[in-house]
């Protein structure tokens, strides 16, 4: 399953950041796209009402500015001539003076007439004495009984001054809340004491919205999804004959199957909303946080109904309670999937609302989470079959362009196991490894190189003797070799002594064709290839090296897994001894049966180690003939292990080991 808008973009991937601007995010920590016009993300509402805050604000403040403004104006009377004021002075009309510098602000004892085009009279004035006047108003104005001070209070400040005056008490009381409100903000790691959380990322639904059209490789769960589809997008056609939607549906899959995707394209097939958030998101350090914004998520959801909500990773918060009272985040995390249950109960199934989930990890999920009315649907999300591989390659090299000699069937055919995730790294490495060696297209020996880099590792500048080259060429071969020698073992692909990862020799083989079974004849012959590196390095050289420590690992689960979960001994016999992630005490298991299961696997190995050994020693020229040819060209590609080998390559088979010193 893939998504076309680049080659980075996998069918398994999560979703990029969103390229909007901060100033859009908000403090929901989940993410939307498809929205209404005019509720996008919710933050235009947001917007407008804070602008509209400011806006009153503003108008009060000049509202009050202006009222104490006009009255300090009025205060201060018309302006006049100097030759006026002395005049009134002269008069003995003149009852009060304020005098600031130059400027003379006064009242007069009697109404007089406006000088000038000024109609009416006047008793507050305001005149400039000039500097280079001689008089001494001052002895004038005693003679008179006049009051002369030096300047007023009001006008020493000024009008703005007293009104920033009287309001900085309230001020510095909501400054200082603010900068207590964000500290609290910052140490509750963005969630603050009243929910808030990490800011949401906006998604831009015209540039990301995706179809079942982009999606490849899984086609069957498709077809599962399509009946959520046709209701968001006919409900009354259900409604109409009293069925409902599945409240929920659970995707169940490993990492980079396209869980996250496969919930986007269905939200964008269906044209509705869509609210992604992760589950950790939800949870905080203070108990209740994650249950309010389960509330407000589910909320906002209802308001734009038909929708989706996506809740990736649910097992954070959705693992099955039980035990002990939890405390601290324990307590949270339950308190948070309690709430996802009451909302969950709390649809009717006409809303329109679809809760879809992913998940690794379907069998550590509360029960109460899969009942009926919940999670009503899993779904299960395998990695692709082989045709389902080459159609992701199809998507993620529609960008990339790709030379002749490129057979992307044959890449799918080598690439096994490989999720959609795993499919686009590989595109994208294969065309890193073209743009350092300045090619104008991707060819097929690009994409060999980005194959080993991603299975088996970089290489190394490790510089060996010779003696070591010569010990690991040995090793490797008789990996190769025994691989070979295997019937229905996969081709031998690549085989290397070039220092790789941890590795100092790599060997490769990979199947023709996809393969969901195997036989008890077939994991032996796995178990031997995985040691013909040790047995080959014992029948040359006489030594056991630590480089067999990878091979050893793998053959030993293999052997005790053959014992003891899959029924192939018969001293066991068939019954399942080791759980997967338990320990096999806790189901019952006796230490005897345990004791079995260990004496089993150890004659499995040694049965299969002998056999290795047997068969290195009657083949020993092919042995060597691999060795010379490894030494010397120190990479050995299909063609030629099989040539040195002298042995015809098989037209098909089944999953064969790789193997590593």
């Amino acid at each position: 399953m893939s998504d076309p808008r680049s080659s980075v973009p996998a069918t398994q991937q999560r979703e990029q950041p969103s390229p909007q601007p901060p100033d859009q995010a908000s403090q929901r920590p989940w993410r939307t796209e498809g929205l209404p016009p005019g509720r996008k993300d919710g933050d235009k509402p947001d917007r407008f009402r804070w602008v509209r805050a400011l806006l009153v604000a503003l108008l009060a403040y000049w509202l009050v500015f202006g009222m104490l403004t006009w009255e300090d104006s009025n205060r201060a009377g018309i302006s006049i001539s100097y030759t006026e004021f002395t005049d009134q002075v002269e008069a003995g009309n003149v009852e009060e003076i304020f005098a600031r510098g130059e400027t003379i602000q006064g009242t007069l004892r009697e109404p007089a007439e406006a000088p000038g085009e000024a109609e009416g009279t006047y008793r507050q004035f305001v005149t400039e004495r000039p500097t280079f006047a001689q008089d001494d108003p001052l002895a004038q104005l005693e003679e008179s009984g006049a009051t002369v001070s030096a300047e007023p209070v009001i006008e020493q400040r000024g009008a703005l001054w007293n009104l920033l005056i009287s309001l900085a008490p309230f001020l510095l009381l909501i400054a200082f809340y603010w900068w207590l409100f964000r500290r609290q903000q910052r140490l509750m790691g963005g969630g603050g004491l009243f929910g808030g959380g990490s800011k949401r990322k906006p998604v831009d639904p015209e540039a990301l919205r995706v179809t079942f059209d982009d999606v490849a490789g899984i086609d069957e769960v498709e077809a599962e999804i399509d009946e959520i589809v046709d209701f968001l997008r006919h409900p009354d056609k259900y409604r109409r004959l009293g069925a409902r939607v599945p409240k929920g549906v659970l995707l169940a899959g490993a990492p980079g199957t396209g869980k996250t995707l496969l919930a986007r394209a269905t939200a964008g097939e269906a044209g509705v909303p869509f609210f992604s958030a992760g589950a950790s998101e939800f949870i905080e350090m203070i108990v209740g946080v994650g249950a309010q914004r389960v509330r407000e998520l589910f909320a906002e959801a209802r308001k734009v109904a038909p929708a989706i909500i996506f809740i990736d990773e649910i097992d954070t918060i959705g693992r099955a309670r039980g035990g002990a009272v939890a405390q601290g985040g324990h307590d949270e995390r339950e308190q948070t999937l309690n709430q996802i249950l009451t909302e969950m109960d709390g649809f009717s199934g006409s809303e329109g609302v679809v809760v879809m989930a992913a998940t690794n990890r379907p069998d550590v999920l509360d029960p109460a989470l899969l009942r009926p009315g919940r999670f009503d649907r899993t779904i299960t999300v395998n990695p692709p079959d082989q045709n389902g591989r080459y159609e992701i390659l199809q998507v993620h090299a529609r960008t990339v362009p790709l030379a002749d000699d490129v057979d992307l069937r044959h890449i799918a055919a080598i690439t096994p196991g490989m999720t959609g995730a795993d499919l686009a790294n590989l595109v994208n490495e294969a065309a890193l490894a073209a743009a350092r060696r300045g090619a104008d297209a991707v060819g097929s020996r690009d994409f060999g190189d980005a194959l080993e880099k991603i299975q088996l590792g970089a290489e190394r500048g490790v510089v060996m003797s010779a003696e070591e080259r010569r010990r690991t060429a040995y090793h490797e071969a008789g990996h190769a070799l025994l691989g070979m020698l295997q019937p229905g073992a996969d081709p031998v692909r690549k085989v290397s002594i070039i220092p790789r990862g941890r590795a100092l020799g790599v060997t490769l083989s990979t199947p023709e064709s996809d393969r969901y079974g195997y036989d008890q004849r077939y994991l032996r012959g796995r178990i031997i290839t995985a040691l013909g590196g040790m047995a080959a390095e014992e029948e040359i050289f006489g030594v056991i090296t630590t480089g067999a420590e990878n091979d050893l690992e793998n053959s030993t689960r293999i052997a005790r897994a053959m014992a003891g979960r899959w029924g192939m001994s018969e001293r066991v016999g068939p019954v399942s001894v080791l759980p997967r992630d338990a320990d096999p005490r806790m189901a019952g298991v006796s230490d005897a049966l345990l004791d079995a299961v260990d004496q089993e696997a150890r004659r499995i190995s040694d049965d299969c180690y002998a056999e290795a050994r047997r068969l290195l020693r009657e083949n020993r020229a092919r042995l060597d003939a691999i060795v010379a040819l490894l030494l010397e060209k120190e990479t050995l590609d299909e063609p030629e292990i099989y040539a040195a080998a002298g042995i015809s390559r098989p037209a098909g088979g089944q999953l064969a080991p790789a193997g590593q010193a």
